[in-house]
């Protein structure tokens, strides 16, 4: 089932029908057995009619699922992510850390972004203008409830500035955290077991209608497991509404890329849908 946080309510797509869930959000979600609350809750829900439903789930309404939880992200998880990293870093002598970061038994965890920071299906995410190289990461992410339990599946875009982290690794909060900085979503998705490992995630970049990057990867190519990436954050954190974690990316634009504002990223993850958002820059700034 998906659960879509919008401007309208909170929404549950369960067989084919759309309901009305009349719930705080956080409240709604942050709880273990997610699936099974949402189960019951389908009896004394208003049914949203085939009528209504266009004007109640569609691009202009549909929010990022999120409400106060916190964005973390995971580094480093796949082989692909570890080499670019060590090329980006080449010069500035750093790139013996994150093949260091891929082969050690702790894992590579960041901050990533409040919810002000954090983009919704349809909406921009930014690059910075003192950044020369920028790219999207799509990453399949997980909702995990204040007990540490992972609770649903999300798809995230974790904006990045190559330009910014390869010139110092210790740059990586300026290279990852601004305004607009993630995207998240269109719903989460929610289910009892884990997601299948032969789970695709997709990504296509658009720059005036044309593709300038398509690819695909298997979720199965990740080396460290989910639960693993969970202990670490939960080991000395805690998250009273739940928290979402990207769990990294195996999907690289080349070198000589990067994004212009107006580029559209569309990254899609079986069973979750697609997050579609527009390359912008921060009209304050």
């Amino acid at each position: 089932m998906k659960l879509y946080h919008t401007t309208k309510g909170n929404l549950l797509e369960h067989e084919g029908s759309i309901l009305l869930i009349d719930e705080h959000w956080d409240s709604l979600i942050n709880r273990d057995n997610l699936e099974a609350y949402l189960l019951a809750k389908i009896n004394g829900a208003r049914l949203i009619s085939a009528e209504e439903r266009s004007s109640w789930l569609n691009d202009e309404t549909i929010l990022a699922p999120i409400g106060q939880q916190e964005v973390w992200a995971a580094g480093v998880t796949y082989l692909k992510s570890r080499d670019a990293r060590k090329e980006e870093s080449q010069s500035s002598g750093g790139a013996s850390l994150y093949e260091m970061v891929y082969d050690a038994d702790r894992p590579e965890l960041f901050f990533k972004a409040t919810p002000q920071r954090v983009s919704g299906h349809g909406q921009q995410v930014y690059i910075r203008k003192d950044s020369t190289w920028n790219v999207p990461e799509p990453e399949l992410t997980l909702f995990i409830s204040s007990s540490g339990v992972i609770q649903g599946y999300t798809i995230g875009n974790d904006m990045s500035s190559r330009s910014i982290e390869g010139e110092n690794a210790l740059y990586l909060p300026q290279a990852k955290i601004y305004e607009k900085c993630a995207g998240l979503g269109p719903c989460i998705y929610v289910t009892s077991s884990p997601i299948a490992k032969e789970t695709t995630i997709k990504m296509i970049i658009k720059r005036d209608d044309k593709d300038v990057y398509n690819d695909i990867v298997a979720v199965s190519r990740i080396k460290r497991s989910f639960t693993e990436l969970v202990g670490y954050l939960f080991r000395e954190c805690d998250f009273p509404n739940g928290c979402f974690l990207m769990t990294g990316t195996c999907l690289v634009p080349p070198v000589d890329f990067t994004l212009q504002e107006k580029d559209v990223v569309e990254i899609n993850i079986d069973g979750i849908g697609t997050l579609v958002n527009t390359i912008g820059t921060n009209p304050r700034h």
